[in-house]
């Protein structure tokens, strides 16, 4: 089994704006890996600037490394990925596509032959009052009743207005409301900050503070009236070592799952199996990866059976995403069967 990868840039329609950075591109490895009977699977490598556990000037070296101990004859279990979560992802996700025939069928189910479909959340980029308004309003005409919206970079007084005027026109029986603040929001003024937002009747908070201040997250769990769910929170630990502390730290009412950058999916059933021991809810999002790597996270989303909306919604972000048997319609998900790919990026130029 020969691996392989190409460089493909994604590039935003619009810039994406959070409280960290604006991104205008998303540069994505794709790797290749070729069985000799000549078929073909395919992963995506994808680390995300300043937030990928792998963002590192050394990467690229680690890729090519990779590339050459596997070639060489290395086995899965002694590459030694734990630091490299994207790299994980990417070959778990190619493995996975090789051994279902090659297809771009990850889990194979009644969602990969169009029988089902995923409830997904509508995403609300940072932008002016007006634009975020704009968004909200073509979001719901879409047929959306779960909207996210990414906070934390403009004033915070500006942004409650902005919440005031959306729940005055769609009541929270309506339109299920998320926020994502990226870490954004002060240690001190926190708790107030939370204050403030609860009266919008918010479905919940994602990663409120910085990660890593476990102490400081575990007061603001205790006190909240606005429902915290952990995101960043989780990057870098591993569940088994450091999931049962964190938990009984923490107590947060959700965690969030990203494959993409917790390093795959077994490492994803692992903490889905610790949030069913602490019955704590929780839900699965893409990373900005390419149709690619979130077919192959809508795949497996769609065999766990959770009935709430997801955050896979962003493959319709980029002007050259490949193309995919991947339909939003409704706020719902589906693919129409496994047609319809194209994975080369010289045609996407």
């Amino acid at each position: 089994m020969i691996a392989d990868y190409r460089i493909h840039d994604l590039n935003f329609k619009v810039p994406a704006r959070t409280s960290r950075n604006t991104l205008e591109t998303k540069r994505l490895f794709l790797l290749r890996l070729k069985d000799k009977d000549g078929k073909t699977g395919f992963g995506e490598i994808s680390p995300f600037t300043g937030l990928s556990l792998d963002d590192s000037p050394e990467f690229k070296q680690r890729l090519d490394r990779f590339i050459s101990d596997w070639n060489g004859g290395a086995r899965e279990e002694e590459l030694d990925l734990n630091d490299w979560p994207s790299i994980r992802f990417g070959l778990e996700t190619a493995l996975l596509d090789l051994y279902n025939g090659g297809r771009r069928i990850f889990f194979d189910g009644p969602f990969c032959s169009g029988k089902e479909s995923i409830p997904i959340n509508g995403l609300i980029w940072m932008d002016s009052v007006e634009e975020m308004l704009r968004q909200i309003e073509a979001k719901i005409d879409q047929g959306f009743n779960c909207i996210k919206m990414k906070i934390g970079a403009l004033d915070f007084d500006q942004e409650c207005r902005m919440l005031e005027e959306v729940r005055k026109h769609y009541s929270a029986f309506k339109i299920e409301l998320r926020v994502d603040a990226n870490g954004a929001f002060p240690f001190d003024d926190a708790l107030a900050m939370l204050k403030d937002l609860s009266r919008f009747e918010l479905h919940s908070i994602e990663q409120p503070i910085q990660q890593g201040h476990w102490e400081r997250m575990a007061e603001l769990c205790a006190k909240t009236p606005l429902p915290i769910a952990l995101d960043e929170e989780l990057l870098g630990l591993h569940p088994q070592a450091d999931g049962d502390a964190l938990m009984r730290t923490i107590h947060p009412q959700f965690l969030i799952l990203k494959p993409g950058l917790l390093g795959g999916f077994k490492i994803s059933d692992d903490w889905i199996s610790l949030a069913r021991k602490y019955a704590t809810p929780w839900w699965i999002t893409s990373a900005l990866e390419s149709n690619l790597g979130l077919a192959a996270i809508a795949q497996y989303t769609a065999t766990k059976g959770n009935s709430v909306p997801q955050g896979l919604g962003t493959g319709q972000l980029y002007t050259n995403n490949f193309p995919s048997p991947l339909q939003i319609s409704n706020g719902y998900l589906s693919m129409n069967g496994p047609e319809n790919w194209n994975l080369d990026p010289d045609l996407l130029k």
